[in-house]
């Protein structure tokens, strides 16, 4: 190999090492670090009035906490999510608020459109890419805990 080569495939290295360091940042592991941090720590009986919903699977229930709300879904006989309502797309956007719809399934956000499904809280209808941010839900029948 001539020195014109060597040269020529060192800077080609360097350009990928670069790139590479490039596009790391944009690979978090938290994917909703776009959704401002607040304390979560709420526990609630699902046997009062106003958590009759999550007596059924598929209910839903929204309540105060985390950045704009929370929305709590019963999934299943012993399994209650916890998600934040600040809807991830275009974050700063005091309009972005994501409520339970009426099919029981999904939630949306009435601003832009995004729609998630309340069962895993991933994205079903764009512009969103970020799935809802979920918080931790201890179920201990009647009881509900919900934390960050």
């Amino acid at each position: 190999m001539t020195k014109i080569t060597i040269l020529v495939l060192r800077r080609q290295l360097l350009s990928v090492i670069f790139a590479t360091l490039l596009l790391f940042p944009a690979c978090s592991t938290d994917e909703n670090s776009n959704i401002p941090l607040v304390e979560v720590n709420f526990q609630y009986n699902i046997n009062l009035p106003q958590y009759i919903d999550l007596q059924t699977i598929g209910g839903s229930v929204e309540v105060f906490g985390g950045s704009r709300g929370i929305i709590l879904y019963r999934s299943s006989s012993d399994e209650i999510k916890a998600y934040d309502r600040h809807c991830p797309f275009q974050p700063s956007n005091t309009c972005g608020l994501v409520s339970a719809d009426p099919n029981r399934f999904t939630g949306t956000d009435n601003c832009c459109g995004s729609g998630f499904l309340l069962s895993t809280g991933d994205v079903s209808n764009p512009p969103a890419n970020l799935g809802l941010k979920e918080y931790a839900a201890n179920f201990n029948d009647p009881m509900l805990t919900v934390t960050n």
